[in-house]
Parts: C-alpha cells; sequence; structure tokens
C-alpha cells in the first residue's frame, strides 16, 4: 500500500481520468455534451486542481508532521502541472472552436478572454518549470518565478466570474481562493513571529 500511494504514474492515471472522461463523452456523444460542456468542464478541472495546489501551502503549515501533508507538499507539482494540463485542454477547445487565428484576435480584447490569455501567459513558465532541472537551475530565482501563481489564480478566477453565465458558482470559488490565501498569510505570519 505504501508504494501504491507513492506511485506517480497512479497519481498521474488519477489527475487524467475526468480528462479521459470528457474526452469520451464528447467524442461518443457530440450533441448531448458539445463544446459547451467540454469547454466548461475542462475550465472547471483546471480551476479545481489549482485550488487544491494552492492549498497545499496552508495545510503544510498548519499540519507539518501528518505524513499525508508531507506526501501532498510532494505531489504539489504533480497537482499544479495537471492545473495547467486542463487549462491547455481548456484553451485547446477554445481554439479548435474558433478554427481561425482571425477569429482569435478579434475576440482578444473581451475582458473575460483577455483575463484567460494573461492567465494562461503566467502559467506556460510556471509549468515548463515544474520540474527537478528547472529548480536546481534556477535556484533562488525558481520560488520568485513560482510566485506568479498568486496573480496567475486571480485572473483565472476572474476569468470564471467575467465568463458564466451565472457567476454564483465562480464567485463562490473565489471566496475558497480569499480563505486558502487568508489562511496562507495568517500562518506564514505566525510562522515568522514565532
Amino acid at each position: 500500500m505504501k508504494t501504491l500511494a507513492n506511485s506517480r504514474p497512479l497519481l498521474w492515471l488519477l489527475l487524467a481520468l475526468p480528462g479521459i472522461g470528457i474526452s469520451w463523452r464528447w467524442i461518443v456523444t457530440p450533441d448531448l455534451y458539445g463544446y459547451g460542456h467540454a469547454i466548461a468542464d475542462s475550465g472547471d478541472w483546471a480551476a479545481w486542481l489549482l485550488l487544491a495546489t494552492l492549498a497545499v501551502t496552508p495545510i503544510r503549515l498548519a499540519f507539518r508532521k501528518q505524513k499525508w501533508a508531507v506526501w501532498l507538499m510532494r505531489r504539489r507539482r504533480d497537482i499544479g502541472v495537471a492545473s495547467f494540463g486542463y487549462a491547455a485542454f481548456h484553451t485547446g477547445i477554445y481554439l479548435w472552436k474558433k478554427a481561425s487565428l482571425s477569429a482569435v484576435l478579434a475576440e482578444m480584447g473581451d475582458a473575460y478572454l483577455l483575463t484567460g490569455w494573461l492567465a494562461f501567459a503566467l502559467f506556460v513558465p510556471l509549468a515548463a518549470t515544474s520540474n527537478d532541472i528547472a529548480t536546481r537551475a534556477l535556484k533562488r530565482s525558481w520560488k520568485t518565478l513560482h510566485r506568479l501563481v498568486y496573480p496567475a489564480a486571480v485572473l483565472v478566477f476572474l476569468h470564471w466570474v467575467l465568463s458564466a453565465f451565472d457567476p454564483t458558482t465562480a464567485w463562490i470559488h473565489v471566496g475558497i481562493l480569499v480563505a486558502i490565501e487568508g489562511v496562507r498569510i495568517v500562518l506564514q505570519y505566525r510562522q515568522r513571529v514565532t
């Protein structure tokens, strides 16, 4: 059981299952589960995994000695890269639907799309450097670079609020993001002063 819990291929299979499900439903039942469902579900998974990634730091600070918190900390990059994978899938679905650069460029100035593109642009270097080689090469600047996740997260949830037909769910997730970051800031402050 111990080796199963530490299996990265198993973790990646689990992280890929929603994407496989989205693809399968879209291919098998395109009339029932079309573009709208595929783009929404891929975006949801990108956001949920981003929240999970951001939640790791406060969990680690609060439950420092718990084995499950240590395990989660060791898998944070995997979860973050999976979040980027779903964001790339989400972007790919949008590009497939538009099918032309001119259509994409014509809409790029819309606030809900601009926030999405800016978030994606910030996530590209984060995903590209989420490996041991980049961590060693960048040394201390790796951590500085990866602080871009915070403005990127704000842009992700702003994109969701602006693009939703009913932004209620998006606002609930904004609240979750604020709670995660608030707890992180308080725990980091307490750690510094003690």
